[in-house]
């Protein structure tokens, strides 16, 4: 009886042992053809520099090309339910940013659940909000601006790019901060919005930091202040919004963008990529690659990418509701 015993359990370990090598084969399998990136947006942006950037770095560790494929919609939705209805092998990803947040805020209904429907990768990078004005504005500092509003409610304009986009609620959020009635004035773009200020039809504008840095070196838009924790490295000079009064002391916001995969990814697969995320944003020449393009390289764990993301969401979904934003 103790031979039969110990018979069975001898077939079942060599049994056991004759799987480890499909297993590992299994697993080594990933990536096994070229892994996209579906980015909702056009070519040449941020975000689509970004998953470019990074992509070129992952391929060479992982074995396979990186290509980037641009879907741009309205809320990022065309690329989020190409992925989310992707195969969940980790060879079809998207490129998520705080975008994505805004836009689970702010639509009704999306054809995916933004938290439930993918697995963040990690973060790629951050990138700087401004508040900017004409460089021969009558307002030479934040708070003064912030004054001049509250002893004039109603009548600061302040513009941002479309209704929706992450500047657009920014600038809702910094007159809830600040305590000021401002119209907030969307145009269709950043170049139109710039126009208006440098024209003196608004008196101020909300948008991300790269596409101004030339004009803000050449004096024709000056900023008051970044709405990031910390200065901006390229304007050192500039103060963060936190700097300028107790009103803006927790005021932290910046523009983001990450990875994800599809919801059902298996975790082995999820963590790889994330690895090798992690990587490669922590050589110097990709983290000065993004900082030629205004961006901070930043990367993290899965679980870390998702919390952020959540609290994205949270956050703009509050800042909707304080505003009496529409929802779309």
């Amino acid at each position: 009886m103790h031979s039969k015993r110990q018979f069975i359990a001898t077939s079942a370990a060599l049994a056991a042992g004759s799987l480890l090598p499909g297993l590992a084969g299994a697993q080594a399998a990933f990536p096994s053809r070229p892994i996209r990136i579906v980015v909702p947006n056009a070519a040449g942006g941020g975000a689509d520099l970004t998953a470019r950037a990074v992509g070129q770095a992952i391929a060479g560790p992982l074995g396979q090309a990186v290509v980037i494929d641009n879907k741009p919609s309205a809320g990022g939705i065309v690329a989020g339910e190409t992925v989310s209805r992707a195969e969940p092998d980790g060879h079809t990803l998207l490129l998520i940013s705080s975008g994505s947040a805004v836009s689970a805020a702010l639509f009704k209904t999306m054809p995916f659940d933004t938290l439930k429907d993918f697995a963040p990768i990690s973060l790629l990078a951050t990138f700087d909000l401004v508040i900017a004005v004409a460089g021969n504005s009558r307002f030479k500092s934040l708070p003064e601006m912030v004054s001049w509003a509250k002893a004039n409610p109603g009548k600061l304009n302040i513009g941002t790019p479309q209704i929706g986009t992450t500047q657009n609620l920014a600038a809702e959020m910094f007159k809830l901060t600040a305590g000021i009635e401002a119209q907030v004035v969307p145009f269709n773009g950043t170049p139109p919005v710039v126009t208006a200020v440098r024209g003196g039809e608004i008196d101020a504008m909300v948008d991300i930091l790269g596409p101004l840095v030339t004009q803000i070196s050449g004096k024709t838009l000056r900023a008051l202040a970044v709405l990031g924790k910390d200065r901006a490295p390229q304007l050192p000079d500039v103060p963060a919004a936190r700097e300028t009064g107790p009103a803006f002391a927790q005021m932290n916001l910046s523009s983001w963008n990450g990875l994800a995969a599809p919801a059902k990814t298996p975790p082995a697969v999820v963590d790889r990529l994330s690895k090798e995320v992690q990587a490669a944003l922590a050589k110097p020449e990709l983290v000065q690659r993004l900082r030629d393009l205004n961006l901070t390289a930043r990367s993290s764990t899965p679980q870390q990418a998702r919390d952020f993301l959540a609290a994205d969401i949270q956050r703009w979904n509050d800042v909707i509701a304080k505003a009496k934003i529409q929802k779309l």
